[in-house]
């Protein structure tokens, strides 16, 4: 027979505990509500900041880059806020609040964008498209106009976009002041003409406006202001030599204000990129520049003679970590180097040739120079003797051909150094004679494949002396002392170029930006900096 189990008594009548547990769960409805309610904030969605980048963005170019935006918050959530106005007081906008967070700048003309970077305010910038000047009239315009001359003849109204606020206005004044009409410049003929039977406006898109809707006869605009949707089936575009002699560069800027200058360099690569943004450029009458095709996490391959590794490094980890890309980087000696691009040609393929090459000195870069472009030299790079610590067996280049002197040198078809070496002592005429020496089976001259493996070699007593580079010395200071050769070609220059086949040019010459602007970390190692307020190489 079962016993029933007794009833653990709580203290509670039936109906008191019914009503507690009724307030334990409405308590934990409240609970769950309060989180919700603080997990959401307010009834808006609010995008993290990383989500949102503002773009301060040249007047004429809205239709283009209002597509761009739309496309890139479709694909990646990021919401771009697009504030217009003219290039010039844009950038004045910038100059005056210092305390401005917008993240890009994209200007009708790279004066300005070039301007914001001299000015401190712009890091990197992005070429986009080219466009020109041009008179605007209505299709059904009675008037004859094919030049500047026939508005100032005909006393034609006109509407013209401020100098001091528009890239158009600059643009034009900067085609026109020079030109010689009668003994005076027709600019100085137009800005009367304007004052007298003119308006002056902020914005190019004023004055196409002011064209369209009858207010004046004519106005200067962009071209592709004209082919912009908004304006292309009442106005017309009439080309005159003065304008169309100097196209301007539109170009965008990545601000130092940013607070997310990864995301904001992200968005720029796609509103630069050949396949994304440029079309909606082309599409709204721009002529694009040959740029990047768009990889959301684009890679570069940089070839790096041994020599740079110490500098390079630093300038590499700081140009992925900004531009939220790859750098795959291959350091060795140039002769090794240059023996791979060799085989990869052979192949007949791009896969794994570099983007990038910086060579120990020129001379390796002339090996392979007809698979490159945009070459500069950086640095340069002493080269001296590297000898044990308090050792004053050797003190010049001749006591290397001593009986007895073990000797260490650069292997001239692997790495520069050991070419360089080997012109250093043809120069001198100690190249025969430290080769014959090398014969000798009680001698000991070595050949490295690269400058990294020379001075260890004196470290570990191998060897008494060693042909090195100076940062190889500085680096091993404490076991080694360095003996400078008195010889004029002492010294090894450092060239940096990019690869005729690269997709991705226009990363690479940013990467040399960040390059150039490194010449504290390339001194630090012993290298003598060449560059000088370079952000770019130079172009063919």
């Amino acid at each position: 027979m079962l016993l029933p189990v007794p009833r653990r008594s709580t203290g509670l009548s039936p109906r008191a505990g019914n009503l507690a547990w009724r307030l334990l769960i409405g308590l934990v409805v409240v609970a769950v509500v309060i989180v919700v309610l603080l997990t959401r904030g307010s009834p808006v969605e609010r995008k993290p900041a990383s989500q949102r980048l503002t773009m301060y963005t040249a007047a004429g170019l809205r239709e283009p880059t209002e597509k761009v935006a739309a496309q890139y918050k479709a694909e990646f959530g990021v919401e771009i806020d697009l504030q217009f106005g003219g290039s010039n007081t844009l950038l004045n906008q910038m100059q005056v609040n210092k305390f401005d967070t917008a993240d890009l700048y994209l200007a009708a003309d790279d004066f300005y964008t070039n301007k914001a970077v001299d000015d401190g305010l712009a890091a990197e910038t992005l070429p986009i498209a080219t466009q020109r000047p041009v008179i605007a009239v209505r299709k059904d315009s009675p008037l004859k106009v094919d030049s500047i001359e026939d508005i100032l003849a005909q006393d034609v109204r006109i509407s013209f976009a401020d100098p001091e606020q528009a890239a158009v206005g600059k643009a034009t004044r900067a085609a026109l002041k020079d030109v010689a009409v009668d003994g005076e410049s027709l600019w100085d003929k137009l800005a009367a003409h304007v004052t007298e039977n003119g308006v002056y406006k902020p914005t190019v898109n004023d004055v196409a406006t002011d064209v369209q809707l009858g207010a004046v006869d004519a106005g200067i605009v962009w071209d592709s202001t004209v082919a912009a949707a908004a304006y292309r089936e009442n106005l017309v575009a009439i080309h005159v030599p003065e304008f169309d002699r100097n196209p301007k560069l539109v170009s965008l800027a990545v601000l130092k204000s940013s607070e997310h200058p990864t995301a904001a360099l992200k968005f720029a690569r796609y509103l630069a990129a050949s396949d994304r943004g440029l079309l909606n450029f082309e599409q709204a009458g721009l002529v694009p520049v040959d740029g990047d095709s768009w990889t959301e996490t684009p890679e570069l391959t940089f070839f790096c003679g041994a020599v740079n590794r110490r500098a390079v490094e630093k300038v590499v980890d700081e140009f992925q970590q900004r531009e939220g890309v790859v750098v795959h980087t291959v350091y060795d000696g140039c002769g090794t180097l240059t023996g791979r691009m060799k085989t990869i040609d052979r192949q007949q393929t791009a896969l794994g040739f570099p983007d990038m090459y910086m060579a120990c000195d020129r001379y390796y870069l002339e090996n392979v120079k007809d698979w490159f472009q945009e070459d500069v030299d950086v640095s340069e790079m002493e080269i001296v003797l590297a000898v044990p610590k308090g050792s004053d067996t050797v003190k010049t280049l001749e006591d290397l051909t001593k009986p007895g002197i073990r000797v260490a040198i650069g292997q001239p078809e692997q790495c520069t150094l050991g070419a360089l070496s080997r012109r250093l002592l043809l120069q001198a005429g100690l190249y025969d004679p430290l080769m014959e020496k090398q014969t000798q089976p009680d001698e000991v001259v070595v050949e490295k494949s690269s400058s990294a493996l020379i001075v260890p070699d004196v470290v570990t007593g191998h060897v008494d002396v060693g042909i090195a580079y100076l940062t190889d010395v500085q680096s091993a200071a404490d076991e080694v002392d360095m003996v400078r050769i008195d010889a004029p070609q002492n010294v090894a220059v450092q060239p940096f170029s990019i690869a005729r086949s690269s997709g991705r040019k226009h990363l690479a010459r940013r990467f040399f930006a960040h390059l150039a602007a490194a010449g504290e970390t390339f001194e630090s190692f012993g290298f003598d900096f060449r560059l000088t307020n370079r952000t770019t190489p130079r172009s063919e």
